[in-house]
């Protein structure tokens, strides 16, 4: 289905709709029910650190900043007013933070260009990395020249292509036909003037593929593995006919850790979000081998409930228990941590192995 199938009322309402239901806990479970395979893995306490707090460095380069956790504020929704007023919030947060910022989809703005300034976060967040966000499936409709035109206005630091043909599945007019997106991303990438990351939008990308995307050209992927939102449950929600058995794909996708373990060859490569909600999920994350973790869900509830100053406060309380890792693995640094021993339940490596059989790409009876 073309990216012009659906008016730009019904697009706004739409995504409305998601921020309502995905920023409703009480009344809309959207979190998947796999588990992200992180409750598997334990660090290895050290009891003789040799460290202060005040020497820890959490700091990391990324995209050519220096930003203060291997954190970023994942890309969500777009495209309502709601949603364009959260995503602003989130860079202005994300500014005072010093981490980088994912934006809502861009799409609207193919319809309705005179909403630029609703996704020109830089003017908010000029000093932390800034990411562009469009689906595969616009991709590939729109021509590529606006798409790099916008890319440009924008100036953005780098550009996230999202897939997400589970969500698209269940939508009302959501997407049906998703051939030719490999081509487009690398088209993209062969034109683009910054880097191209692709990211899933819940329910992970599998070894093999993410493989294949580097190999395009991409700098960058990211999981959005299970165990995080599960955006079948939140179009569930919207009551719709398209929706029907959308309760069967609640357990649906690759848990993120499990995906991470599978590419350790991967190092430097690979974005780690899907189900981090803790300091402590992001430490293991690095550990595995992420060069970053992300998350969308605990900070667009928190933009919702308290603005700017609650976002700061969840950045804050996930940065407070990454450092605690640091230090009770003995390092100093987040290089240091990358190397820190992890204790692997036998169950996660089980799964781990048995993934790359299922994907082909490798296993322990190879």
């Amino acid at each position: 289905m073309s990216t012009d199938s659906m008016s730009k009322a019904e697009l706004g309402n739409r995504k409305a709709r998601h921020l309502e239901i995905c920023t409703g806990p009480a009344k809309y479970q959207v979190e998947g029910t796999t588990g992200t395979g992180f409750e598997q893995l334990q660090f290895l306490h050290n009891a003789l650190p040799e460290l202060s707090w005040e020497e820890l460095d959490p700091t990391v380069s990324f995209l050519g900043y220096r930003v203060s956790l291997p954190l970023f504020i994942s890309c969500m929704t777009g495209g309502s007013a709601g949603g364009r007023q959260a995503n602003r919030l989130l860079a202005e947060a994300a500014q005072q933070a010093g981490i980088p910022v994912g934006m809502g989809s861009i799409r609207i703005l193919f319809h309705d260009p005179q909403l630029f300034s609703d996704f020109n976060l830089k003017e908010v967040a000029p000093d932390v990395p800034v990411l562009g966000n469009l689906g595969a499936v616009q991709l590939r409709d729109l021509e590529l020249a606006a798409v790099l035109e916008t890319i440009k206005k924008l100036q953005i630091d780098a550009m996230v292509i999202h897939l997400n043909p589970g969500q698209e599945l269940f939508q009302r007019l959501g997407d049906r036909d998703f051939r030719g997106l490999k081509d487009a991303i690398a088209r993209l990438c062969e034109r683009c003037t910054v880097p191209v990351i692709v990211k899933e939008t819940g329910f992970g990308i599998r070894p093999s593929q993410v493989r294949e995307l580097l190999a395009l050209g991409v700098a960058f992927v990211d999981l959005a593995g299970a165990g995080g939102t599960n955006w079948i449950q939140v179009e569930s929600y919207l009551g719709l006919e398209e929706a029907a058995g959308a309760e069967e794909f609640r357990g649906w996708g690759i848990p993120t850790a499990y995906l991470l373990a599978a590419l350790g060859d991967l190092r430097g490569r690979i974005l780690a979000s899907g189900g981090i909600r803790t300091g402590l999920d992001l430490a293991k994350a690095i550990a595995l081998g992420a060069e970053l973790g992300g998350a969308a869900l605990p900070f667009i509830r928190a933009a919702a409930q308290g603005g700017v100053e609650a976002v700061l406060q969840k950045v804050q309380e996930i940065g407070k228990t990454f450092k605690a890792a640091m230090l009770l693995t003995g390092s100093r640094t987040v290089a240091a941590l990358r190397s820190a021993p992890l204790w692997r339940h036998s169950a996660f490596d089980t799964a781990v192995e048995t993934l790359k059989r299922a994907d082909g790409s490798g296993g322990a009876e190879e």
